[in-house]
C-alpha cells in the first residue's frame, strides 16, 4: 500500500468546506487511492488502493442517529450548501443523518460520489469535478 492514513489526514486538514474537496480529491488520487467509503455513524472511512487494500480512520466523533425517514429534498439544500462553502465537515455528516444518509462512496476512476441509505440504497450519484 502506497499511502497511509496519516498521508491522507495531511490532504484532509487542507480542506477548510466543500468547496476544498475536489483539490482534496485530485490530492489523495496521487497517493493511490482508488475508492473509499465514508460512513456518517461514527465518521469512520475505509480508504482503498488498486489492489483492493484497505485503511481506515476509525470513528472520528460520536454516533448520529441515521433518521429512517428519508428527506431526499432537503439533503441535496444542504449538500449544495456544503459544496459552496456554507457549512463544515461535522455538520454536514448531521445533515446527512438527520436526513436518512448513512454515507457515501466515492470512485476515483469514475470521479463519482454516491450517496446511500441504511439500506445501502442508492440515494444520489454526483459527478466530481476534476
Amino acid at each position: 500500500m502506497k499511502f497511509t492514513i496519516k498521508d491522507i489526514q495531511t490532504e484532509h486538514q487542507k480542506v477548510k468546506s466543500g468547496a476544498d474537496f475536489p483539490h482534496y480529491i485530485q490530492a489523495i488520487k496521487k497517493l493511490g487511492v482508488s475508492h473509499y467509503t465514508t460512513y456518517v455513524p461514527d465518521g469512520n472511512t475505509v480508504y482503498f488502493d488498486n489492489e483492493n487494500k484497505a485503511v481506515s480512520t476509525g470513528r472520528k466523533y460520536e454516533n448520529l442517529h441515521i433518521s429512517e425517514n428519508l428527506n431526499q429534498e432537503n439533503f441535496k439544500v444542504r449538500l449544495q450548501l456544503h459544496q459552496q462553502g456554507g457549512t463544515d465537515y461535522l455538520t454536514f455528516c448531521c445533515d446527512c443523518a438527520e436526513n436518512g444518509i448513512e454515507g457515501w462512496k466515492i470512485d476515483l476512476d469514475k470521479m463519482t460520489c454516491t450517496y446511500f441509505d441504511s439500506d445501502k440504497n442508492e440515494i444520489l450519484v454526483e459527478q466530481i469535478p476534476g
